[in-house]
């Protein structure tokens, strides 16, 4: 049930945004009448994208023939925005991929070069000066949060570690493996004694 709502929400999406760029049809042309299937291991989740020229179709439940299929977790569903990283991701082993990788690298260009004049498409609505007042507000909150995502990162990871105790620390990780060596290694003496001693 839930796949069905997700994929008809992510085709609603991908043709608005085909609506509010134009350079995004011209750019996934070479994609036409062409099936791209992706899989998420961790979810358990197939479906594909088809493009007929005009409109882009989501299937989901897929697991019929594609002429390009990509097998990934959702981790690395992220780094597929850069073409450049396929092939890294490929011989990293975090992507599997059949079928033709010039389809992959289009679908993957075509989504990153998206540059959607919001303020114009706002202007509709709120006037000029609302919609970039709108849109310069909104870029200056993402820019903020990029950079104070990773200052909260290590608050939060502070925070389990040390005052809540929910997650182990890593220097309490390194000596539960020194301790752990330790001990395989006197085991290790141990048993040559005995066999020693039995012999």
């Amino acid at each position: 049930m839930w796949v069905s709502v997700l994929t008809a929400v992510a085709e609603q999406a991908v043709n608005r945004l085909l609506t509010l760029e134009p350079n995004l049809a011209s750019d996934l042309q070479s994609t036409a009448h062409k099936v791209l299937a992706l899989t998420l291991t961790d979810l358990n989740l197939s479906c594909a994208l088809h493009y007929n020229g005009k409109h882009c179709f989501v299937y989901g439940n897929y697991h019929d023939s594609a002429d390009c299929h990509i097998t990934t977790s959702l981790d690395c569903l992220g780094e597929l925005k850069d073409p450049s990283q396929l092939t890294r991701l490929i011989r990293s082993g975090k992507l599997d991929l059949e079928g033709d990788l010039h389809l992959a690298q289009s679908y993957s260009k075509a989504f990153a070069n998206l540059n959607i004049d919001w303020a114009e498409h706002l202007s509709r609505y709120l006037g000029d000066a609302g919609a970039e007042h709108l849109v310069s507000s909104v870029k200056q909150c993402a820019n903020s949060a990029q950079l104070h995502s990773k200052s909260w990162q290590q608050v939060i990871t502070q925070l389990c570690q040390d005052e809540l105790n929910v997650t182990v620390h890593p220097m309490e990780l390194q000596q539960f493996k020194a301790q752990t060596r330790a001990l395989s290694s006197q085991l290790a003496a141990l048993e040559q004694r005995i066999n020693a001693l039995t012999d």
